[in-house]
């Protein structure tokens, strides 16, 4: 299932998610226009390898070394990657951002990212492997719109063969389906050793349920939203995406 739309509309610019947006295709640019061992090096020093946190118990950790955690959530290992996770931020993210407003959207998508990051140590303490990717911070946008709109309608697209098909799905489905998946193949991981590298699966359950807790606390209050207008709105669902 591959989702195409969403069905609640949002009163304000999504400004937040378009600097993300920005920021992660610039870093993504930039990491393109190195060499193979320069590359390495970036990756090495900015993504999270969780090895090097317990390497060796003398080693004394400074916070330099913590960088990693933030800087991570701006790396991707390739186009496929980045496009993936920028297009399911740019469906989900800028509703939550209208729903909680631009600072707590910031503080609320480093924590995310944050939680995954720290996820993904607990249950890969000796992975030699470089964790990078927004998607545990994109995570925690799908487990608040989960949090803020469990039965608005998710427009996905399923391709059989060479037919597309359309289908509505409450995203409380859609995204519990999703959750369900990381779920199951994390623990997949951690019974059949898989060599290399792979889907950082707890980075985006840690991600997800640090963005379904938060959820109720970076909640405005109704009031504090400017009201419809009269033609705002999405052809098909009323204001809440219900159809």
């Amino acid at each position: 299932m591959i989702p195409i739309g969403t069905a609640v509309p949002a009163r304000y610019p999504p400004m937040i998610t378009w600097l993300l947006i920005a920021a992660n295709c610039g870093i993504f640019l930039f990491q393109q226009s190195l060499s193979p061992a320069e590359l390495n090096d970036f990756i090495d020093r900015f993504a999270l390898v969780p090895a090097h946190f317990f390497a060796s118990a003398e080693t004394e950790l400074t916070a330099a070394d913590f960088l990693p955690f933030v800087t991570m959530m701006f790396l991707h290992g390739g186009w496929f990657h980045l496009i993936f996770n920028m297009w399911t931020l740019w469906l989900f993210g800028p509703t939550v951002e209208d729903r909680v407003g631009y600072g707590r959207y910031i503080g609320f998508y480093f924590c995310c990212g944050i939680a995954a990051s720290i996820a993904h140590l607990a249950f890969n303490p000796t992975s030699t492997e470089p964790a990078l990717g927004a998607s545990g911070a994109i995570a925690g946008v799908l487990g608040c719109y989960l949090g803020l709109f469990p039965f608005a309608r998710v427009i996905v697209l399923v391709p059989i063969l060479f037919l597309p098909l359309f289908f509505e799905l409450p995203a409380m489905l859609f995204i519990g389906f999703w959750f369900l998946i990381q779920v199951l193949a994390g623990i997949t991981e951690l019974l059949i050793a898989s060599p290399g590298g792979g889907v950082a699966w707890w980075a985006h359950v840690g991600g997800f349920i640090a963005g379904l807790i938060l959820t109720p606390f970076i909640r405005q209050p109704v009031r504090n939203y400017r009201a419809y207008y009269a033609d705002e709105g999405i052809l098909g669902f009323n204001r809440r995406g219900l159809g």
